[in-house]
């Protein structure tokens, strides 16, 4: 039985954006191929879907940086496009090139097929795990669910694989542009409900990753994007399980957006380092909480500059409540460990100046 009390709650009260002791700190990819016990857990898995998909073992890497550093929140283990596959699509992910899809969608007939999965069948490896990490965390921090956004999806749904311009989709976009929409549609159809069933099965807060958004242009963002950012958001807001669950939203490279990100009915905006959370700040106000921001790269840096950028971002934000500090994107494979433990610790520790609490 997962315990409904928290014994340390600073990420969801900075998310509500309430006071807390210091600021609470969460990484982006904390459960990754920088850590030597994630890729032993890995090697026995077999495969990448393997780990994924065998919740014993997903709980296992969850949990496993939180065993290394004072970490705020845990993370579901998953992939933004268990979504698609179970959308029947096929997912496979070949030897140095990313993930692949075998069956991608190519016009109106492969989307007229497309379904939206039932999470507690199709899905039921990832409900499984997020039941086993509330009940192995037992209150020690909030548990995080996540999906892809409609258009980040689409865009893999479209090309088949990654890209550098998802130009695919971006030509179906201006193309067809009816057609687009009829595949966002489903695809934030599939994506609410992933969602609803993560909060129903004990995810405390939940993300939507739009790591592509920033590809598209001013009006198209609105069009393909946005929109579906608000539709989910409202679909969260409706359902019974989630609508008390906080829904972070980060679209990468969308800084021209933040306003109207803020004004979806999420309680927090995700931000990369291409923008100062004081600007941020300012732009959105006490809307919503910030979550973010510095370069990832910055985990290659000695420790004393990853002291003084952490320094920096926080003292940017000031003592005001309603700041989850993170990267602006993913902790990168080649990363000391020793170097994420000097960045959590100097947060709580800026976090804790800058408020005048002690530790």
């Amino acid at each position: 039985m997962a315990s409904d009390t928290l014994r340390n709650d600073r990420f969801l009260r900075a998310l509500r954006r309430e006071p807390t002791d210091t600021t609470p700190v969460w990484l982006m990819r904390q459960a990754g191929r920088y850590l030597p016990e994630y890729r032993a857990t890995r090697a026995r898995a077999g495969s990448f879907l393997a780990l994924a998909k065998t919740p014993e073992l997903a709980c296992e890497v969850t949990l496993q940086p939180l065993a290394r550093f004072e970490l705020d929140a845990a993370i579901l283990f998953s992939d933004i496009l268990t979504v698609p596959d179970a959308m029947g699509l096929g997912l496979y992910f070949a030897d140095g090139e990313g993930p692949k899809f075998e069956r991608p969608v190519g016009g109106a007939d492969d989307i007229a097929r497309l379904h939206v999965p039932d999470p507690e069948t199709e899905l039921r490896y990832v409900m499984d795990a997020v039941r086993l990490i509330r009940r192995e965390l037992d209150g020690r921090v909030p548990l995080i669910g996540f999906a892809g956004s409609p258009w980040t999806l689409a865009c893999y749904m479209i090309e088949g694989e990654g890209s550098r311009d998802f130009a695919r989709a971006k030509a179906l976009a201006w193309n067809e542009p009816a057609l687009m929409h009829r595949l966002l549609d489903t695809v934030a159809q599939a994506v609410a409900r992933y969602l609803a069933a993560q909060a129903a099965a004990g995810a405390q807060a939940l993300m939507v990753f739009d790591t592509w958004g920033g590809l598209l242009g001013p009006a198209q963002f609105r069009e393909f994007s946005l929109r579906y950012h608000a539709e989910v958001a409202a679909a969260l807001r409706a359902d019974p399980a989630a609508r008390t669950v906080p829904l972070i939203l980060f679209a990468k490279g969308a800084n021209g957006h933040l306003e109207a990100l803020a004004d979806t009915g999420c309680a927090a905006l995700g931000l990369d380092w291409t923008i100062t959370l004081g600007e941020a700040r300012a732009r959105v106000g006490a809307r919503v909480a910030l979550q973010g921001n510095v370069d990832p790269a910055l985990l290659l840096a000695r420790p004393e500059a990853i002291r003084a950028e952490v320094e920096a971002a926080i003292a940017d934000f000031g003592a005001h409540p309603g700041h989850v500090f993170n990267l602006g994107h993913g902790i990168t494979p080649g990363v000391e460990p020793e170097h994420v433990r000097t960045l959590v610790d100097a947060v709580h520790e800026a976090g804790r100046r800058i408020r005048g609490t002690r530790g």
